[in-house]
Order: structure tokens, then C-alpha cells, then sequence
């Protein structure tokens, strides 16, 4: 009778299929003589040194190999919080508002402090928008329709790390030569994320954790439009949807 495997010799087979290695590669790069043939068929155990060589050049995380915990990779959290909080004089967070324009040289001025200088800010005087950093990005481009129009104002709250932010979250994200508004999907990791759009349109976009700067979780946005007419519009559907169906109770009853 064929004797199961340990999970840790089942889950040493995985990281190399997942890497798309041979036994042959797989095993000099972590510095095991011929190949991993004997470890995957259970004949030699992972020695220690082995064991060190996955945590340093594949992030694994032991307690994952072994079976005692479900996140494989090792915590690599990415930095993202502001690289430049701006203060009033009166000793609190000012809101800065980062412009189309602006936010082409963003992620190039992203630790200036005189840049930021140059940039218009405000305070709101409201209890949420209190003990937390926010910055406000202007909304370029129609990838986020309907939910928000080009030049709207979005108002984000600063996130430190991917495992702070809320799932399904609008968000801007700050990288190395651009700055997007869009909703953000976390993967089980955190080690990667899908930038969706909310036009359809727009094909959703996946990009690895350490490629963002800051990231700004969206809690509010500011617009220059108001429609007056909605009102009225909903109103007209509803009588419509009546007049409708009042119609086919008519003609069921002829």
C-alpha cells in the first residue's frame, strides 16, 4: 500500500511547479546537489539549509510548508503611506489637492516637500476627516463612469500597507510614472492587486504590491456638477412603469 506523503514534501513539489522549474533548476538554485528527485519522492527530508534558501529567494513561509499556517509567502508589506504629510499653521493636516496637471509630476516630487508647497490646500472641519492624512486627486479620463466623471474630485484617505486597505475599495494608486483612480481587488497575498475599472470598457489591470508608493483610499468626492433633474426623472420612470402596467392588467381582462 502506497504510503501519503508528508505536506511539506507535497508542498516543496507545488512551490516548483508553480515556478515553473525542473528538479534540476530547482535544486541549484537552492543548493542541493543533482536534484530534488529523492526530497520530492520522500526519501530525504528538507535540511535547514534548504529550508533558508526558500525564505530568502522565494519568500516562502515555513509555517505554510509545514502545514501550521495558510499565507505561503512571507510578510513583505510595501510601505505606502504619504511620503509628505503637509501641516497648517495651525498644527493640523491640510487637504492637498492634486490636479490633472499636477498629478503628471506627482510620482516624481513624491518626497519634495517645496513641490507640495505649490499646491493649494484646505482643511474640513468635520470629525471624520480628523485624526488621518487625506489628499484630494482629480479624476482624469472616463475609466470610472458613471460612478465618477472627469475632473471630479476625489478626497482619499491615507493607507500605510496593502493589509490595511478595505477590499473593493476606490482608491487612488500612486506608482513610479503614473497616478490612477480605480477600484482595487486584493489577491490572497497581498503580494498582487487588479485595478479594475468601473466603465466596462476599461479591461481590469494587474500590478505586483511593491509597485505602488501611496495609496489612498477614496471616501468621498467632490463634484462642480449638480443635477437638478433627477428628481423629476425618477419620478417619470415610476408613473411610466404605472401607466405600463396598468395597460397589461387591461389587456389580460379583455
Amino acid at each position: 500500500m502506497k504510503t501519503a506523503l508528508p505536506i511539506e514534501i507535497n508542498r516543496f513539489k507545488e512551490i516548483r511547479e508553480s515556478l515553473g522549474l525542473t528538479q534540476q533548476t530547482f535544486a541549484e538554485a537552492l543548493g542541493i546537489k543533482n536534484s530534488t528527485a529523492d526530497i520530492e519522492r520522500g526519501k530525504s527530508k528538507i535540511s535547514g539549509a534548504v529550508l533558508v534558501e526558500l525564505m530568502e529567494k522565494f519568500q516562502i513561509n515555513p509555517l505554510w510548508l509545514y502545514g501550521k499556517s495558510n499565507r505561503k509567502n512571507l510578510d513583505t508589506t510595501v510601505n505606502t503611506s504619504p511620503k509628505v504629510v503637509t501641516v497648517t499653521p495651525e498644527n493640523t493636516d491640510g487637504i492637498v489637492l492634486v490636479n490633472v496637471k499636477a498629478a503628471a509630476g506627482y510620482p516624481h516630487n513624491i518626497q519634495d516637500l517645496d513641490w507640495y508647497e505649490e499646491l493649494p490646500a484646505f482643511t474640513l472641519p468635520l470629525p471624520e476627516y480628523r485624526n488621518a492624512t487625506y489628499r484630494g486627486f482629480q479624476v482624469q479620463g472616463d475609466s470610472m463612469l458613471p460612478g465618477l466623471h472627469p475632473k471630479e474630485w476625489v478626497l482619499g484617505k491615507a493607507v500605510e500597507n496593502i493589509s490595511l486597505l478595505t477590499n473593493n475599495k476606490i482608491c487612488v494608486i500612486v506608482m513610479a510614472d503614473s497616478v490612477l483612480v480605480k477600484k482595487v481587488q486584493k489577491h490572497d497575498s497581498d503580494e498582487k492587486l487588479a485595478l479594475i475599472s468601473l466603465n466596462p470598457e476599461y479591461p481590469p489591470i494587474t500590478i505586483d504590491a511593491f509597485q505602488i508608493q501611496e495609496l489612498w483610499e477614496v471616501t468621498s468626492k467632490i463634484s462642480a456638477e449638480f443635477d437638478g433633474n433627477a428628481g423629476n426623472l425618477a419620478l417619470s420612470q415610476i408613473q411610466q412603469s404605472i401607466s405600463e402596467l396598468k395597460n397589461e392588467i387591461n389587456q389580460l381582462k379583455k
